[in-house]
């Protein structure tokens, strides 16, 4: 990758290259914990980690909100027609992913180019830009980790995509993701996400919900096709989220999405994107979605963000909880690692952070989390003291009876008939706390540091 890429002008005037810098650093735009070199059982930070940017997020997000205006300035959408400003924020992205270091990003069509008057007009502008971005890509040695198509901003997606009981927007959500399908090919894209923002329904009273499933399962389908014979060797991820905008989502969590893909054969083409938030807003941990997409071997990529548990809503904040890391990374480790998937800041500053220098700033506190979060999870691992637990817990099917049972070799009749031999059972601990110890001892075993002179805490 080059030192950083510079287009017509520069955007982040006074932000370098970030470098690592150690924990001891005061430097708030440098790393303390992301050493992208640093080796982790025999694999670098950066392979580990694989983090990717949101081109939606970064670079269209202006803090606008429901309440309130724009209150980020961003010079790339100032001075020119819709294509050229678009030109100017593919440049402006290019700097800030070379700056940071983020070995990939991730992009809507509608974010990387305007929508034209016609189908055919917003195809041409798509691969315009995407040709455009391929260039950046071959000069800085930056990938797309994954594209996607925006079928829930326009309001003819108010009703649904796929589901929408109008088959015209059907087929205009179909020319959609078929451009936006050719764009990812073009810029080697290494999978493609479906989320289906507007895929459910905000009242059973006018919905044929058996109806919309089946032509969001025909539409996924056609795309998964369409790609295949265009030669398209990536995966194909679903992302969960329960609700927002609609009531109810038929992508409600990861057990949700699982029961679909089986239900249609779609689960030997798509995988899981999973998102931290979304899996608040199911009700879920971020570990338990991760663990759960792993167990059904349909774990893939992550969407990196947070959320706040105080208010009902996707915040897409930037993660900074070093145990959240942990586990997610944990989980992650157990899956075998990322292959084609990665670690997606699907987050946003928030609307009063205006300085350009934020945006570094968050990113860089979200891949320090993230790389603590490795370093612990790797500890946990190589230790074997959780896995060993687990192990143990169950040996009880590993031999014997237990194992007949697991192997399906047993009839709940004789099941019934061995309960009477085994007496009181089932008051062994769970030993939750010592586990939950046990990770707090590993990130204190990654994070330790020479502590500083520091002045005495005042006390009011």
């Amino acid at each position: 990758m080059a030192d950083y890429f510079v287009g017509s002008r520069e955007y982040f005037p006074g932000v370098g290259r970030i470098r690592y810098e150690g924990p001891e650093s005061d430097n708030p735009l440098a790393f303390k914990y992301y050493d992208p070199g640093r080796m982790v059982g025999g694999k670098s930070m950066k392979n580990h980690l694989r983090f990717a940017v949101a081109y939606w997020h970064s670079f269209c997000a202006d803090g606008r909100d429901t309440f309130g205006d724009p209150t980020h300035a961003q010079e790339w959408k100032s001075g020119g027609d819709p294509m050229t400003l678009a030109e100017q924020k593919l440049d402006a992205a290019f700097e800030f992913l070379t700056k940071l270091g983020a070995e990939f990003y991730c992009w809507h069509d509608r974010d990387l180019a305007p929508e034209g008057a016609t189908p055919a007009e917003s195809e041409r502008n798509l691969m315009a830009l995407a040709a455009k971005a391929r260039e950046r890509q071959a000069a800085t040695g930056v990938k797309l980790l994954w594209g996607t198509a925006n079928l829930f901003g326009d309001v003819r997606y108010m009703n649904g995509a796929a589901t929408n009981p109008e088959f015209a927007v059907v087929a205009h959500a179909a020319a959609q993701v078929k451009a936006a399908i050719d764009a990812t090919i073009l810029l080697d894209g290494e999978g493609y996400t479906f989320w289906g923002g507007r895929e459910g329904y905000m009242s059973l009273l006018n919905t044929d919900l058996k109806r919309e499933k089946e032509h969001l399962a025909r539409f996924l389908a056609m795309a998964r096709d369409y790609a295949r014979a265009r030669g398209f060797k990536g995966v194909f991820y679903i992302e969960p989220k329960p609700m927002e905008p609609t009531k109810h989502q038929y992508d409600f969590d990861v057990e949700t999405v699982a029961g679909f893909l089986r239900h249609y054969g779609l689960d030997a083409d798509f995988r899981m994107n999973i998102e931290a938030n979304h899996a608040e807003l199911a009700g879920h941990d971020f570990h338990h979605e991760l663990e759960t997409a792993a167990a059904m071997g349909l774990f893939g990529s992550v969407d990196a963000n947070r959320g706040d548990p105080r208010c009902g809503w996707d915040t897409d904040q930037f993660p900074i909880d070093w145990r959240d890391t942990t586990l997610a990374m944990y989980a992650v480790l157990r899956a075998g690692g990322f292959t084609t998937g990665g670690l997606n800041f699907d987050a946003h500053v928030r609307r009063n952070s205006v300085d350009p220098s934020d945006l570094f700033e968050a990113h860089i506190g979200g891949m320090d989390a993230f790389a603590v979060g490795l370093e612990a999870a790797w500890h946990l691992q190589a230790e074997g003291k959780l896995a060993a637990f687990v192990s143990d817990r169950y040996r009880s099917f590993d031999s014997g009876d237990g194992a007949r049972f697991e192997r399906g070799e047993m009839k709940l009749g004789e099941l019934a008939a061995l309960a009477a031999g085994y007496g009181t059972a089932g008051r062994t601990s769970g030993r939750q706390e010592r586990l939950e110890n046990l990770v707090n001892q590993a990130l204190g075993t990654v994070t330790t540091v020479p502590i500083r002179d520091v002045p005495p805490i005042a006390h009011f």
